[in-house]
């Protein structure tokens, strides 16, 4: 199977299950494989206390509390069920992100092809134990994390009776600033934890992604929206619809242009040796039984006669018969 895609809805529906449909289309639309939006109860996911992270801050505000944001931004049970019944009519995989045990509780029900965990819920034990239960595939960014602390989330998933694991290396901040990426991490992790990876995007542009996909992510997450100017913590570091579709084209380029890995001339360019290699050639008039020398023989397109690299086998021999300058040297018994 190709790179999987996600289009990362999240909460950029603005708590609008129609708006949220409109992003099912666009995702659709655009190539992505699967769209996927945040499940959550505010009262259960925050406490009244909780501030805003800086970003949400600087995008929704600093007068109301986390709860009283994520509030404006839930969707319904029922919200979801007919999003995933019309994620199914157009033909795009469904995935939400559960942010409580309810919510873990309730998309069981609905199916989905795998759990995508958010990098905050990789230190919340009980969390995962109730994801594992489910024997539900996972995928799970690892932002903010070391690798001690995936390896525990792993352990505890793998112990509790999860078998299929694929992390993402991710950085939360949003947008991620460019010296931040750290794509490097992705090998690191590979090499040491023995998992499967792919990448959760939160930069500007579609650059990230791209080389995450050179780079061997097998899953790639990125956030969009259908207008960055729309209020909310998050459209300004999300994708439009355009640039999802330029960042899911050239995904699926990369995804051809890594071939099989072995050093062999290609289809398309066998047809061109001919033309560009060279044939050893008379550098001037030669009678035969004149002794090939490097003044009378020299190299030139096209490459159909005695290769170069058959030089000083030449060297020395009698010509078996006449050549005009430029004509090919023939390989004579």
């Amino acid at each position: 199977m190709g790179i999987i895609i996600i289009a990362e809805a999240g909460v950029n529906h603005n708590g609008s299950v129609e708006i949220a449909k409109k992003m099912v289309l666009a995702a659709k639309e655009a190539g992505a494989d699967y769209i996927k939006f945040q499940t959550f109860c505010p009262e259960k996911l925050v406490s009244k206390s909780a501030g805003k992270a800086d970003y949400q801050k600087q995008n929704t505000g600093a007068k109301e509390s986390q709860l009283e944001m994520l509030q404006k931004l839930a969707l319904s049970q029922d919200d979801f069920l007919e999003l995933k019944e019309y994620c199914q009519r157009q033909g795009i995989g469904f995935l939400s992100t559960p942010f409580d045990l309810d919510s873990i509780h309730f998309l069981h029900r609905l199916d989905m092809d795998f759990w995508k965990l958010p990098s905050g819920e990789i230190t919340n034990l009980p969390y995962l134990l109730e994801i594992a239960k489910t024997g539900r595939p996972v995928v799970m960014s690892t932002g903010m994390c070391d690798l001690k602390e995936i390896k525990e989330a792993v352990d505890c998933l793998r112990r509790a009776g999860t078998e299929k694991i694929i992390l993402l290396h991710c950085n939360t901040e949003y947008p991620t600033p460019m010296k931040d990426v750290n794509l490097k991490a992705m090998q690191t992790m590979k090499d040491s934890l023995g998992l499967p990876m792919g990448y959760s995007d939160h930069t500007q542009g579609i650059e990230v992604p791209i080389a995450a996909a050179a780079l061997g992510a097998c899953v790639l997450e990125k956030h969009f929206t259908l207008d960055k100017t729309m209020p909310g913590p998050d459209h300004r570091a999300s994708l439009e619809p355009e640039e999802l579709q330029a960042m899911v084209t050239a995904v699926r380029n990369i995804e051809r242009a890594m071939g099989n890995g072995r050093k062999e001339p290609s289809e398309s360019e066998k047809r061109n040796i001919e033309a560009v290699r060279k044939s050893i050639v008379a550098k001037c008039k030669i009678k035969k039984g004149e002794i090939f020398t490097e003044e009378n023989l020299t190299t030139k397109r096209p490459g159909t006669g005695i290769s170069p690299m058959k030089w000083f086998d030449l060297m020395g021999q009698r010509a078996k018969r006449d050549y005009e300058m430029d004509q090919i040297i023939v390989k004579e018994e």
